[in-house]
């Protein structure tokens, strides 16, 4: 089975960090939206879409990504972020992501989210919030995340 990790991260690379440990542990490719061409997805059979949450939405370019990509046969997908913001109101801002990519044909085995160092704007000021995030915890969530996933996808290797 061959895997892939799509990612944005900005700033202080709190998404680049959490999208690290899922390709190690899932032993997929990594790579920016504007470093694969839509059509060669064809060629993974999981890939995982993520990106921090920047003005309580996904990045741009990831959702834009998404959009362009054609049709799949129920090929499987997860959703990842980090943020500032409390993860109970995150995974709504999954929701512009999850639900173009199931238009598209993609399953959702899976979400996540984690904190991440935030200074943007006004947060500036008080020195930001959520300092050393993702934190190892946060690492060894997002690793046991992905060893779920494995066994979501076991019976496809």
């Amino acid at each position: 089975m061959k895997k892939l990790i799509i990612y944005v991260s900005y700033h202080h690379n709190n998404t680049e960090k959490i999208a690290r440990i899922f390709a190690s542990t899932l032993e997929a490719d990594m790579k920016n939206p504007e470093q694969i061409d839509s059509n060669s997805l064809s060629a993974y059979d999981l890939i995982g879409f993520g990106s921090g949450i920047y003005f309580f939405k996904l990045h741009k370019s990831l959702l834009e990504f998404a959009n362009r990509l054609s049709q799949s046969n129920n090929k499987k997908a997860f959703i990842f972020s980090t943020s500032g913001i409390k993860r109970t109101t995150v995974l709504k801002r999954h929701k512009p992501l999850k639900t173009i990519l199931q238009s598209k044909g993609f399953e959702i085995i899976g979400e996540f989210n984690c904190a991440g160092f935030d200074n943007f704007g006004l947060l500036k000021i008080i020195g930001g919030i959520n300092k050393g995030r993702p934190n190892d915890e946060d690492l060894k969530k997002a690793e046991a995340f992905a060893k779920n996933l494995k066994g979501k996808t076991a019976g496809h290797y």
